[in-house]
């Protein structure tokens, strides 16, 4: 889907009411942080003086009072948690299977939470990773040079697309994603699960312009770099994820699903609020948690850079996007893993701050949700001040 609900030109206050929407009832208290054995650092009270916790908890107030269909806010800074909100709303449940149902949820800091697109973010780490370990040694590695059962696909043309156009989504490839819903056959990526071969699927696409030059969001680039991870590291990218980038942050009891014998990279996970929180940190310190080096910071630095302009005045990286917020007068650039529905993790290097938000906005691209969703980063911004 085409991720227009993040749109910087919508930004505003969090506090507009939404008719229609489950009403959302506070389930945790104002900075109500407990150590739950999870790694977490939690700010004790008032310490962090920078920090308007007071704000935040009426922000997360308006939010249930208007009916807002936001599920969690929690606020890291200085690598520290120092508030967090869970409230209740309608949210898509799976279902024994494939597919999900949509119940009203009481969310908790256990509750896990779909991902949708901000799991291509988790991805380009763990391709990071399969770089630092020398198990994928070139971005400029032809695609269709780790697939030869596609042989028959090669022409000059396609020898052109190179692994890094895949993680910048510069392919080149015609790709229709910008229909709300999943199961329209109109969609590209409805299409590609249903063709048996996804990745022949994609690279199949008609070339509306030259490799990286421009920006088409789509989900068919991940699915080329989950089979490319698998056949680089031997595992499915959730397992080589889990063992080498999850359990090393002190995340347990994901769910990623699979299409076929691939992970599904480009939606398919689901943790908790606070892991998302970990993901951002991690990225914060420059691939750093815990005294450990988990990700290398030159991919940090490569993956989360300006590399395209992408849309509503954002860039992208390597399955990472970036903007700019404003805060106090002056603007500062944000890095985001951004999904559908409104889950985000927003990492703001300035202020030493990370932002992890889910909602359940799945189906909504009304101007209004979009304002909501993007409102409740932008009041958390101004609730942190700069360190001086």
């Amino acid at each position: 889907m085409k991720r227009r609900e993040f749109t910087l030109t919508l930004a505003g206050t969090a506090l507009a009411s939404l008719g229609g929407s489950a009403r959302a009832h506070p389930i945790e208290d104002v900075a109500a942080t407990t150590s739950r054995d999870d790694g977490w650092n939690i700010a004790a009270g008032d310490d962090d003086k920078l920090v308007d916790t007071t704000a935040l908890g009426k922000m997360a107030d308006r939010l249930a009072a208007s009916g807002a269909n936001i599920h969690a806010v929690l606020v890291v800074h200085r690598g520290k948690l120092v508030f967090e909100r869970y409230l209740q709303g309608s949210d898509q449940v799976p279902t024994s299977f494939f597919g999900s149902r949509v119940e009203n949820v009481v969310f908790d800091a256990n509750t896990r939470h779909a991902m949708k697109s901000a799991t291509k973010s988790v991805a380009s780490l763990a391709v990071g990773i399969a770089i630092d370990r020398g198990l994928i040694r070139d971005l400029d590695a032809p695609i269709l040079g780790f697939f030869p059962e596609l042989a028959d696909l090669r022409t000059p043309e396609s020898d052109r697309l190179l692994l890094r156009h895949a993680l910048s989504m510069t392919l080149g490839l015609e790709w229709i994603e910008s229909t709300p819903a999943t199961g329209d056959l109109a969609n590209d990526e409805t299409r590609m699960y249903f063709s048996g071969d996804p990745c022949r699927y994609v690279l199949t696409r008609r070339a509306v312009a030259a490799a990286g030059q421009q920006f088409f969001y789509s989900t068919g680039a991940l699915a080329l770099v989950s089979a490319i991870l698998h056949r680089a590291t031997g595992r499915p990218l959730d397992e080589f994820a889990r063992a080498s980038l999850l359990e090393p942050l002190g995340i347990s009891g994901e769910e990623w699903s699979r299409m076929g014998r691939d992970s599904d990279a480009g939606g398919g996970l689901r943790m908790r609020p606070r892991d998302m929180a970990k993901i951002g940190q991690l990225v914060l310190a420059g691939g750093r948690w815990d005294g450990r080096q988990i990700v290398s910071k030159g991919w940090i630095e490569a993956s989360t850079a300006s590399l395209i302009k992408a849309t509503d005045d954002q860039e992208y990286g390597y399955f990472w996007w970036s903007g700019h917020a404003a805060a106090h007068r002056r603007t500062v650039r944000w890095i985001g893993a951004l999904g559908r529905g409104g889950q985000s993790i927003r990492i703001v290097p300035e202020l030493d701050l990370v932002v992890a938000v889910t909602a359940g906005y799945y189906q909504d691209y009304s101007p209004q949700a979009f304002k909501v969703q993007y409102g409740v980063f932008s009041d958390v911004v101004q609730a942190v001040s700069p360190s001086r």
